[in-house]
């Protein structure tokens, strides 16, 4: 019986030591598992955050990252030119060259403002680099279909859609580039503009005034329209074509007897983006006075020039294009007819080489002609 009772005693005296020991282990789970969920969220948080650089410039530029764009485009050309003179002789010549450096820069404030910077440097025209393209845009958005854009800008007049590396003939002859300001209406595929600027090339006894003028008109038929069809067209006006980029270097004389007002006008087609058309005309309205031009020999010309070409995408790295393209009123300026075709083939997605030859005949009987190969770089 002392035995029992002295067990029992024991008993009685571990109960609450064995008691409060299961008490502080529980108390030590709960706190272990408060800590490892601690960790899981503060792990889940250093998962969800951008990287440290990413902080960093976030910190140093804001949102400033994701309003800029960046791009550019630098172009190598290899190329081989052969005139036949209508004296029966003949010149030769071949050079390797940087063709083209663009660097553009593209700021979107919001939705109604936004501004364009393009850096131009082209070997043995622009040097040093020159400012191609500098321009503010103002937009109504959704609510106003009104668009302004102010700053140096090549003006809407000719579309020169090419798939070629040369130029086309109509960019040759209209391609014009001016401070100027461009008012607009853009709606459901339609975009008219007015556009104002003070040219170099004036009338005799003018004053230098801000009063060049061009006007566009263009429809682009909406996407969703006709299926795996892609159509544009539209036509320009502007009223001194002796402004142009070429032609005001041709001009002869101080001053113009009267300013002679261009047009042109173009049809854009692609069809399941595998076939392309581009068909577009650009000339003088009415004759320069004889002398005016200096390539003119005395007599009054009419410069027009067209371009009409077809492409066919034969893969999705691969395309090639023909093209058949002229002018009258041309003397030894630009070809009076040229024909052409083009091969490129897309080494990367951003690198590109293409190989073109054109065959071209002039109104004073020389022929021309020319082959260029290019490496282009596009980013």
């Amino acid at each position: 019986m002392k035995h029992l009772a002295l067990c029992g005693l024991l008993l009685a005296l571990a109960t609450p030591a064995l008691a409060t020991e299961d008490l502080s282990n529980v108390a030590l789970q709960q706190k272990l598992q408060a800590t490892e969920a601690r960790l899981a969220e503060i792990e889940a948080r250093l998962a969800a955050a951008p990287p440290v650089a990413d902080r960093w410039t976030d910190n140093l530029l804001g949102h400033w990252s994701e309003r800029v764009q960046l791009s550019g485009l630098v172009e190598v050309e290899a190329g081989y030119e052969r005139v036949d003179l209508s004296d029966g002789g003949s010149d030769e010549s071949s050079d390797l060259v940087l063709a083209t450096v663009e660097l553009g820069v593209e700021v979107n404030l919001n939705d109604y403002l936004s501004g364009h910077v393009l850096l131009l440097w082209e070997e043995d025209e622009t040097e040093p680099v020159d400012v191609d393209e500098a321009v503010i845009s103002l937009n109504g958005g959704e609510r106003l279909p009104l668009y302004v854009n102010a700053g140096k800008m090549y003006v809407p007049f000719g579309r020169f859609e090419s798939h070629f590396i040369s130029d086309p003939l109509t960019l040759e002859l209209g391609e014009t580039n001016e401070t100027a300001v461009e008012l607009g209406f853009a709606s459901a595929g339609f975009d008219l503009s007015l556009s104002l600027f003070n040219g170099d090339v004036d009338e005799i006894d003018e004053n230098n005034h801000i009063n060049s003028l061009v006007a566009k008109a263009v429809y682009r038929l909406p996407e969703d329209r006709i299926a795996g069809l892609a159509l544009s067209l539209g036509m320009s006006w502007i009223s001194n074509l002796a402004d142009s980029d070429a032609l005001e270097e041709e001009v002869a004389v101080d001053a113009l007897d009267d300013k002679v007002d261009g047009f042109g006008a173009f049809v854009s087609l692609a069809v399941a983006e595998r076939l392309f058309m581009e068909a577009e005309y650009l000339g003088a309205l009415r004759s320069f006075a004889a002398g005016e031009l200096a390539f003119d020999g005395g007599e009054a010309l009419r410069p027009e020039t067209w371009n009409l070409e077809v492409g066919y995408q034969l893969r999705d790295d691969l395309q090639m294009a023909v093209k058949y393209e002229g002018g009258r009123d041309l003397a030894d300026f630009l070809p009076e007819e040229q024909y052409g075709a083009v091969v490129a083939y897309q080494l990367f997605e951003p690198l590109t080489l293409a190989l073109e030859y054109l065959y071209g005949e002039f109104d004073n009987d020389d022929e021309r002609d020319l082959v260029t190969a290019q490496l282009a770089l596009e980013f």
